[in-house]
């Protein structure tokens, strides 16, 4: 098992294998000298001041958040072009596309897709926009996944 140690000397900063924090203050024994092995049979030996940093564990991000983009109901737009709205910006196929429409127009509102809170925002952007340049006040939003 190695230990991660970073150090920094001009710029530079590069990780070591240390076995433990033993290892690394024997390599260190002598403050004004810095000897790092590359290879075997080969050595670095440096009079710069060295900072050594220990390496902090790695830890994974959280998932980001998911929202759902939600197409709303209005007694204007044309179900065509929800159904054009659907394939063009969700990827969804004419049968799906067609039955999302008809879950729009039943209960209200339908989700077209879920996706992390920026693709979700450009999305329902898109639609909204495109809905406004065809003067169509269709209505796209989106909220946070449960």
């Amino acid at each position: 098992m190695h230990l991660p140690i970073q150090f920094a000397t001009r710029m530079v900063l590069t990780t070591l294998p240390y076995r433990d924090f033993a290892d690394l203050q024997q390599s260190m024994s002598n403050p004004d000298r810095f000897r790092l092995s590359l290879e075997e049979g080969q050595e670095y030996e440096s009079d710069l001041d060295v900072a050594v940093i220990p390496e902090k564990d790695k830890k994974r991000a959280d998932p980001p958040s998911m929202y759902q983009v939600m197409l709303l109901n209005d007694d204007y737009t044309p179900m065509d072009f929800v159904i054009d709205i659907l394939e063009k910006f969700f990827n969804m196929p004419t049968e799906k596309a067609t039955q999302t429409m008809l879950k729009v127009h039943t209960e209200g509102a339908a989700v077209c897709g879920i996706y992390t809170r920026d693709v979700a925002e450009t999305k329902s952007q898109q639609v909204n926009h495109c809905a406004r340049e065809n003067q169509h006040p269709l209505l796209c939003k989106i909220q946070k996944a449960d």
